[in-house]
């Protein structure tokens, strides 16, 4: 069973920056594409970014393309999450999400984007930007 654990998350004004960090138990993590999905209090989960397991592809939301940008060290088996330029709209709740058996290529770029399709889900980290 994968494990996934998020961190990073806090109370921030607007404007400022976070890091999140999600770290996956599994031995096989190179392999896995990752993605950050959030949830705001009265909506649907919305995608925010993926990443592909060699870097090759990246995907952002588009509310967020420009100002995150997401990352991975799968030395340390974990996936980053660089938010800058925070808003107050950009209050959720974030969770880390894994795909275990998703090729890096170009045909399934929309994959991606479905939060349906990911196979592990972390509890998720509580992020507050205040105006």
């Amino acid at each position: 069973q994968v494990q996934l654990v998020e961190s990073g998350g806090g109370l921030v004004q607007a404007g400022g920056s976070l890091r999140l960090s999600c770290a996956a138990s599994g031995r096989t993590f190179s392999s896995y594409a990752m993605g950050w999905f959030r949830q705001a209090p009265g909506k649907e989960r919305e995608f925010v970014a993926a990443i592909s397991w060699n870097d090759a592809y990246l995907y952002y939301g588009d509310s967020v393309k420009g100002r995150f940008t997401i990352s991975r060290d799968n030395a340390k088996n974990t996936v980053y999450m660089q938010m800058n330029s925070l808003k107050p709209e950009d209050t959720a709740v974030y969770y880390c999400a894994a795909d275990v058996s998703m090729p890096s290529e170009r045909r399934y770029s929309r994959r991606y984007y479905d939060g349906t399709r990911y196979d592990y889900w972390g509890q998720g980290t509580q992020v507050t930007v205040s105006s």
